[in-house]
């Protein structure tokens, strides 16, 4: 990709709009454009990361696996009028009715839709357990949307549904779930921690929000810091197993970790002094346990091996795709710009040729490109003939976590520059080490 031939809109100037740096940055780094109030168009660099993104979760729900399908964003309300949730969710449901007369409704979730599929196609416990899902957009209207993409009314959510026999089946799929979802953020690289929580009008008794650690954040949290220290890291983890399962969620829900909904002073008095903290945090994924609060009132139900018809135990699981770009840049960024982790990068370094026009150095960029290219990596070469300034500045403000400088004068003694925009470290090699050093890199980050 060439910086030439691509639509990047950079904003010199703070957008007046903007209150936090996530959408500050988004805005200035030519990732989104305000359509209406909370919805915005997705523009090509932030396009990039949000399938970058979706990559990651479907590819980890996968692993768990969970099986993906696709359901409409309109929803008809008699479903929701079966399971009693129509009239109770509130103003954020954007009701509509189409021209011959028939409630209808833009979907804040698929609870009802995705039994009304179960419970058309299965029957027997012999098919269970059966966790399905999906990656869709969503709408809630937000009386007052704000913050960019973290408080929007349109937004892209991956969202799953898991059904059981019975309860201890169901709570395996949460914790299989929890397990997933600490993959998924860490390959992202972010540490979200997971804080007992109020299931609000989902429902049920069990359920965990996924925190990020933020000044900005909408919620005031309350933890041990011992569950900082936690790592999933290349560990081996077989879904099926209940015990290793389990295991891993006692180890992150041991410590004290909640949302000020369910704060519990008196617990939390009991965890030592000095690891005590208090911040705040963007929820940025929700996991529910809630038995059979759908299955009974839509009568998705199944023959046991007892040759009995039983609802089925459900829970449903959210991740907040779009969501999660802002929370990144929230966690990793600086005053000059975003910081991608190597993971979700849109590009995967980028390339600043200082002297356009100049046919040596022109032709060491072109070879870069390619190299870089054939050894499956995803560069941005900026070709423009434009100062140098102007092209580091733009690079530290789209947040590329590797930039390669190539200039008359280096390419004298043969050698470019590597720059870590993480730490601003700078390292001059040749260009063919500094193409190696670049895969070394991200196959280290599985990429």
């Amino acid at each position: 990709m060439r910086l030439s031939r691509y639509f990047l809109p950079v904003l010199k100037e703070n957008p007046a709009e903007a209150q936090i740096v996530s959408h500050r940055l988004m805005l200035r780094a030519g990732m989104i454009k305000q359509s209406a109030a909370g919805i915005y168009s997705w523009l090509p660099l932030g396009l990039r990361v949000l399938k970058k993104i979706e990559a990651i979760v479907h590819e980890e729900q996968q692993r768990a696996g969970h099986i993906p399908l696709l359901m409409p964003t309109m929803q008809s309300a008699d479903l929701w009028r079966e399971s009693g949730r129509y009239e109770d969710y509130g103003e954020e449901m954007l009701r509509i009715t189409d021209r011959h007369g028939r409630d209808m409704l833009f979907g804040p979730t698929n609870e009802e839709l995705i039994t009304d599929i179960f419970r058309s196609h299965v029957n027997s416990y012999k098919d269970l357990p059966l966790t399905l899902y999906q990656i869709q957009w969503k709408f809630r209207d937000e009386i007052r949307p704000r913050f960019g993409v973290m408080r929007g009314r349109e937004f892209y959510m991956k969202d799953g549904y898991n059904f059981d026999i019975d309860r201890d089946s169901a709570i395996h799929a949460y914790n299989r779930h929890m397990v997933s979802y600490l993959r998924t953020y860490e390959r992202m690289g972010l540490q979200a921690i997971p804080m007992r929580a109020d299931s609000g009008p989902i429902g049920g008794e069990d359920t965990h929000e996924f925190l990020v650690l933020a000044d900005t954040g909408e919620s005031e949290v309350f933890y041990d810091s011992a569950i900082t220290d936690l790592t999933l890291g290349e560990r081996a983890v077989d879904y099926d197993d209940r015990t290793q399962c389990a295991d891993i969620v006692t180890e992150w829900t041991t410590p004290y970790a909640r949302t000020d909904e369910t704060h519990d002073a008196a617990l939390f008095d009991g965890v030592p002094e000095d690891r005590r903290r208090t911040s705040r945090g963007i929820e940025v994924g929700q996991i529910f346990y809630f038995g059979t609060k759908y299955s009974e009132p839509m009568g998705a139900t199944v023959v046991n091996d007892k040759g009995e018809r039983v609802p089925v135990h459900m829970g449903s699981h959210g991740i907040g795709v779009s969501r999660l770009l802002g929370a990144i840049i929230e966690a990793s960024h600086d005053d000059k710009g975003i910081i991608w982790p190597e993971g979700v990068t849109p590009f995967h370094c980028g390339i600043v040729n200082l002297r356009q026009g100049d046919a040596a150095t022109d032709a060491a960029c072109e070879d870069l490109y390619k190299a870089l290219t054939a050894a499956g990596l995803d560069p941005l070469y900026d070709d423009r003939d434009e100062r140098a300034g102007a092209k580091f500045a733009t690079m530290d403000l789209i947040g590329l976590p590797w930039r390669i400088t190539v200039g008359p004068r280096g390419l004298k003694s043969g050698v470019v520059e590597l720059t870590d925009r993480r730490s601003g470290e700078a390292e001059e090699l040749s260009p063919e080490l500094a193409v190696t050093r670049l895969r070394e890199i991200y196959a280290a980050h599985g990429i």
